[in-house]
Order: C-alpha cells, then sequence, then structure tokens
C-alpha cells in the first residue's frame, strides 16, 4: 500500500475516534457506534497493508 493509503487510513481511524468521542459526550449511541464502526474499518485497511508489506519486503 501507498503512502496515500496509509493517510487515508490514520485519517479515517482519527475521524472515528473523534465520532465516538461526540457520540458520548451528546450520548448518541448511534453517532458512538459509526465511530467504532469506522475505527473497525481502519484497523482492518491496517492489517491488510501489513500483510502486504510483509510479502513485499
Amino acid at each position: 500500500m501507498g503512502l496515500d493509503d496509509k493517510i487515508k487510513n490514520a485519517a479515517q481511524d482519527l475521524a472515528g475516534k473523534a465520532k465516538e468521542a461526540a457520540g458520548k459526550v451528546t450520548d448518541n449511541e448511534k453517532l458512538e457506534a459509526e465511530g467504532r464502526a469506522d475505527q473497525a474499518k481502519a484497523d482492518v485497511k491496517k492489517a491488510g497493508e501489513n500483510v502486504k508489506d510483509a510479502f513485499n519486503s
């Protein structure tokens, strides 16, 4: 994966953390769940990057 993809995944993770925090503060369970989902998606993408990086090394 390129640097571009890694930056996008990090941004998605940060956005998810922000959504989750905002959901907790406003007692909005839906927003909190969306934030956790965004973080999970970013984690899956990061794991895929690590596998690809391992095979390319």
